[in-house]
């Protein structure tokens, strides 16, 4: 084989090289949400095991009673602070607000390009924690709760989803992204025991079933 033949073969298995590249990055997600790492299923199901299982009440909620966003680090707010854990290539201006990036939403496969696309989804959603025993804490925990970037409470999702999840448990939503979900049980129990709330009937009995196939 001649070297211009040669330098030709080079030539074109690049550029077929960087097609393919291209390819899988229009088609694969761009970046991917870093929730910490829940426990593991077998973990969750023992913490399951211990949590009470209470009938829930939703008297006295106001979201207002779990203050949101704070200052969580430098001039980043919690909203900020997730958004740059969970994107890719994230730039912020001096106010910690994000200008450009990448975000996947683990819990319908999308990927968007604009901060404005996502919202921060409390796993655990407010509303639950406060029919569950949060309704007994004082505002300072329920701050806490609210911002809790430590335990797997707090996730940069495609906001219409978020909404469309609303403040429903196990039982009444799950993720359309099945193979996440068994990410999502797990990180569900984890934080319902860590912060020692209970569980009603259906939410326990879901719980358990999408255990049982992690």
């Amino acid at each position: 084989m001649s070297k211009f033949y040669a330098r030709r073969r080079l030539s074109i298995l690049g550029a077929l090289t960087a097609l393919i590249a291209s390819v899988a990055v229009l088609n694969g997600p761009t970046a991917s949400a870093a929730l910490p790492t829940p426990v593991s299923a077998a973990t969750a199901r023992t913490y399951l095991a211990s949590l009470t299982v209470a009938t829930e009440s939703r008297t006295g909620y106001d979201r207002d009673l779990f203050p949101t966003w704070i200052t969580i680090s430098g001039t980043c707010n919690t909203r900020e602070y997730i958004l740059k854990r969970d994107g890719s290539n994230v730039v912020t201006n001096s106010a910690c607000t994000a200008t450009s990036g990448s975000w996947y939403s683990p819990y319908d496969g999308a990927t968007w390009t604009a901060a404005s696309d996502l919202d921060i989804d409390h796993l655990v959603p407010l509303a639950e924690a406060w029919d569950s025993g949060a309704s007994a804490w004082t505002t300072a925990q329920r701050q806490g709760f609210a911002n809790d970037v430590t335990r797997p409470q707090l996730i940069a999702v495609t906001d219409n989803v978020n909404q469309s999840k609303s403040d429903q448990d196990p039982a009444e939503w799950m993720p359309s992204v099945t193979s996440y979900r068994c990410t999502y049980v797990r990180a569900w129990v984890q934080v319902k025991y860590y912060y020692d709330l209970s569980v009603d009937s259906a939410e326990k009995s879901a719980l358990t079933s999408y255990l049982a196939n992690c």
